[in-house]
């Protein structure tokens, strides 16, 4: 489910920004905003708890990068006050559902 979760916040980062022409912004909270997904598959496919808890972390980690690049997204007026209310809480989201998955790990 938060795999899932984190690719519907990352298609909507990919949409938001599309046209953005801060190509250093934009490249890094899309970035941010994939590795939180694909840290989670690549955790799951080494079928080994611990690592997989590890990938989990780093998936955690790049999800507090992108509420971070959220806040200065709004701050620089590339994000309108529905998108950042959006994108701001499914990132909580997303960080509580991974936090419950490694405390299940």
């Amino acid at each position: 489910m938060a795999w899932k979760k984190a690719g519907e916040m990352t298609v909507i980062i990919y949409n938001i920004f599309k046209n953005n022409k801060d190509y250093s912004f934009r490249d890094q909270i899309q970035r941010a905003s994939v590795s939180i997904m694909n840290n989670i598959a690549e955790g799951f496919e080494r079928k080994n708890n611990n690592e997989f808890k590890q990938f989990l972390f780093i998936s955690k980690a790049s999800c507090g990068e992108v509420r971070s690049m959220i806040h200065l997204g709004c701050k620089l007026s590339y994000l309108n006050e529905d998108e950042y209310n959006e994108l701001l809480n499914q990132s909580s989201q997303i960080s509580k559902m991974l936090s419950g998955l490694i405390k299940t790990l």
